[in-house]
């Protein structure tokens, strides 16, 4: 089988063909109606929960290209404590109590209308990743997702096929690729990528499992909450308050752990690990061949992704990745003269995430320092350099390049996570074909790689 490397997959995909992979030249809204190229990117945000708090809107507003203008969220308690938030970090920046004059929506079709803003980021749940950025990217506004791209292949298929067809610009926030705060992800793909361990022949990858918890009756819907919207796509159910976030504070939410909103930490961290897989390996635009999984599933409860679990994958080039919670949280190369060891180290993503931090786990190990120590000389393969995600998105909108993580990247290390979901339901080897996007043979396989949807989202896609 052919490597699908970026070449091959920009000569082969549809979007090539129509000749819209070229490097787009239409600026923000904003740009085109001052004029001026050191306007400030009027910026969107869709989401004001627990990651658009601790990590988007502060990333964002320490760049002075930026400015946030608008916030949104179904929960109108959430949504004005964001106004206050983002208020507050322009006070502390500038000593301006009225720096700039926030505007609060709470359907994020309303917010994506407003002409005045040029991008938006996306903070929402997974479910409610996709949709929202392709609806942004129709109405010709750059977008930053957090991560993972999409719920389903399906969805992710049609938003990246979205992004390339419009011209504008995604940045995922797969952070990892970012050399701020984690730079031992780029040094240590690097070093794999020009052969410091000899031919890579394994790939050991570490995530923790969702633990389980009980049945949860219901509650009244919080007059603050448009519980239809919130839902989305996804089935009506009864609301519980651990079924979507917690009504005081910001800690981890309970959607996390529910199948109907996601596929539990093969994506939540998996998103992260995969694509740094990817990246080390040069498969960033195909995904496996093969691939069988096993997992334990609650049998009762409202949290029902799943828990320990075990994947083994093998891609063309003959590399093997066994993803499982026996490894240390991580991606390990294995090659034949070596192996390296890359993480974040003792930490986790928050302190409400499962999973102990393993306070000796070196964030770069090797097999010998020798590897570590490898200068990379100018004429070898030097990987995008990209200081921080947001920055790297906002340099992006300006230069139109595109950023370190952009739709197809993070739509190949979604359906690596998602593909390895299904395979914990079917008992079988699965063979995936990463051109076609689509099992072989295997019509049951192929029925979960999208899900039904309500209306009036479906039309989204």
């Amino acid at each position: 089988m052919k490597k699908l490397t970026r070449r091959n997959f920009l000569k082969s995909s549809v979007f090539a063909t129509a000749g819209i992979f070229s490097i787009p030249t239409i600026l923000p809204a904003n740009f085109l109606k001052n004029g001026s190229p050191n306007d400030k990117i009027n910026i969107g945000v869709i989401g004001c929960g627990r990651i658009a708090r601790g990590h988007d809107i502060p990333e964002t507003i320490k760049y002075n290209s930026a400015r946030i203008v608008a916030v949104c969220d179904v929960d109108s308690k959430r949504m004005k404590e964001g106004k206050e938030f983002v208020e507050g970090l322009y006070l502390k920046k500038t000593g301006k109590k009225d720096f700039v004059n926030i505007k609060m929506y709470g359907d994020f079709r309303d917010l994506i209308a407003d002409k005045d803003i040029d991008a938006v980021i996306v903070s929402t749940p997974d479910f409610w990743h996709a949709l929202p950025a392709i609806a942004a990217a129709r109405a010709g506004k750059d977008i930053y997702l957090q991560k993972p791209l999409s719920l389903t292949i399906q969805e992710g298929r049609a938003l990246s096929d979205t992004i390339h067809r419009t011209g504008r610009i995604l940045q995922v926030g797969s952070q990892q690729r970012s050399l701020n705060p984690w730079p031992q992800f780029h040094r240590a793909c690097e070093l794999v990528r020009n052969g410091r361990i000899g031919e890579i022949k394994t790939i050991q990858i570490g995530l923790p499992g969702d633990p389980s918890g009980n049945e949860e009756p219901e509650m009244p819907i919080p007059e603050n909450l448009n519980y239809n919207m919130w839902l989305g796509s996804t089935p009506s159910v009864y609301y519980t308050e651990k079924r979507v976030h917690p009504q005081s504070g910001y800690s981890r939410p309970g959607w996390l752990r529910i199948e109907q909103f996601g596929s539990g930490m093969i994506t939540g961290w998996g998103a992260h690990h995969i694509d740094t897989a990817h990246w080390g390996m040069g498969t960033e635009y195909t995904g496996p061949i093969e691939i069988v999984g096993e997992a334990v599933f609650p049998k009762s409860g409202l949290w029902n992704v799943h828990g320990d679990f075990k994947i083994k994958s093998k891609y063309a080039n003959g590399v093997e990745m066994f993803i499982s919670g026996d490894n240390p949280n991580g991606v390990r190369f294995e090659g034949t003269e070596g192996w390296i060891f890359v993480s974040r180290g003792a930490v986790k993503v928050t302190s409400s995430d499962p999973g102990t931090a393993d306070k000796s786990l070196k964030a770069l190990d090797a097999s010998d320092q020798k590897i570590l120590d490898s200068v990379i000389s100018p004429n070898e393969i030097h990987l995008y350099e990209s200081k921080e995600q947001h920055g790297n998105w906002l340099e992006s909108i300006r230069s139109r390049k595109q950023p370190v993580a952009p739709a197809e990247i993070g739509h190949r290390s979604c359906s690596a996570c998602l593909i390895s979901h299904i395979s914990m339901k079917l008992p079988r080897k699965l063979y995936w074909d990463p051109a076609k996007e689509r099992f072989k043979n295997d019509d049951e396989a192929n029925s979960m790689l999208s899900r039904p949807m309500r209306l009036p989202w479906r039309g989204l896609l």
